[in-house]
C-alpha cells in the first residue's frame, strides 16, 4: 500500500522535504503512523502539539489510514 505524506511548516523542516511517498503493509492508525515518524525523525518528538489530517480533514488517533490516502501534518498557527 502507498500513503503520501504532507509536511507543513516547522515539520517540514524538521523532516527535510515537503512531501514523501511511503510505503505500508497494512492499514494503520493515525497513531500508528505518527509514532513510526517519530521513530524516522526523532526531532518531532520535540514537536509534541502538531495536529495530523487525512484526505484533507482533521483526525483522531483512532483513524485509519488506508492505500493513497494522503497525511498532513500540521503545526500549530499563531498570529493575529
Amino acid at each position: 500500500m502507498q500513503i503520501e505524506l504532507l509536511f507543513f511548516g516547522i515539520i517540514e523542516d524538521i523532516v527535510g522535504v515537503r512531501s514523501k511517498k511511503m510505503s505500508i503493509d497494512t492499514s494503520i492508525t493515525v497513531e500508528e503512523l505518527n509514532s513510526n515518524l517519530q521513530v524516522q525523525f526523532p526531532a518531532l518528538k520535540r514537536q509534541s502539539n502538531y495536529a495530523m489530517a487525512v484526505n484533507m480533514e482533521y483526525a483522531s488517533n483512532e483513524t485509519i489510514i488506508n492505500n493513497n490516502d494522503v497525511v498532513a501534518l500540521i503545526p500549530p498557527v499563531s498570529g493575529g
